[in-house]
């Protein structure tokens, strides 16, 4: 009983957050519809992380991943290269002058949160122990959780006084499989609603499969197509595609005006 009144309690809170961006006009009513959802809510507030009240900075930047831990990664033999990739990404960040003012989550695209959003020096390496790509590939859904996530903590920050600036990562190797709420226009109208604010870029990976047309299906969620990355199915092309995003991650964690990734 106790565990369902606690996810009801996290519910409520991320709900109230969207509630919030809805009111202050940076949240549409179809995607504050597409995110109002009790399981939803509580997927949100499991990734919300670290408390207003321990953010020093007056300015903020999130950074947020979604590794895909479907079971084709494995198939590939890509494992290690995403796993690699990512690890590069949080290092980079880590390195730069803006690195006290980064805060990063990581979230599998099957739902399980790797951490919650902290101060880089706390983010958890992506290790053999707690990544094992071996499920699905709810992309349309876990987006949603993802891109909600980025919008209720960015709420949380700018209720606080605290300017933000959000830097999104999707990674996939296959088209969605598995999504039983959302369709690709929920997404597009979240990352449109993100976009019109100009302080959040959405980028996305497709690691080649040989079948899925990444570019239409990423164009489907919303995404420009300057934010798309199409690595070939190699360890190489996986790790320079995670080097290309986090060159853009530092240069928009210093305030840099990102029309790309070719800028």
């Amino acid at each position: 009983m106790s565990n369902n009144n606690n996810n009801d309690d996290d519910a409520k809170k991320a709900k109230q957050l969207l509630d919030d961006a809805h009111a202050a006009g940076t949240l549409s009513a179809q995607s504050l519809a597409a995110l109002d959802v009790v399981d939803v809510g509580a997927q949100i507030q499991s990734g919300l992380g670290v408390s207003i009240d321990d953010v020093a900075a007056s300015e903020v930047v999130l950074l947020t991943m979604m590794p895909d831990d479907s079971q084709s990664i494995a198939a590939a033999g890509n494992t290690e290269a995403v796993r690699d990739g990512h690890n590069f990404v949080i290092e980079a960040l880590a390195k730069s002058k803006q690195s006290g003012e980064v805060l990063a989550h990581t979230r599998y695209l099957n739902g399980d949160v790797l951490f919650p959003y902290t101060e880089l020096a706390h983010a958890k390496q992506m290790t053999t122990a707690n990544y094992n790509p071996c499920h699905g590939t709810p992309l349309f859904d876990q987006t949603v959780v993802m891109l909600g996530t980025v919008i209720a903590k960015s709420q949380e920050l700018a209720q606080a006084g605290i300017a933000v600036r959000t830097v999104s990562l999707i990674i996939t190797d296959g088209g969605d499989y598995g999504s039983t709420r959302c369709r690709p226009a929920d997404v597009a109208a979240i990352v449109q609603d993100m976009l019109a604010q100009e302080n959040h870029i959405v980028a996305a990976m497709g690691i080649n499969d040989g079948t899925t047309d990444f570019k239409k299906v990423f164009k489907s969620m919303g995404i420009p197509d300057r934010w798309i990355l199409t690595p070939g199915n190699s360890a190489s092309e996986i790790r320079r595609a995670f080097q290309v995003f986090s060159q853009s991650a530092v240069r928009a964690a210093a305030g840099v005006q990102l029309g790309g990734f070719s800028n």
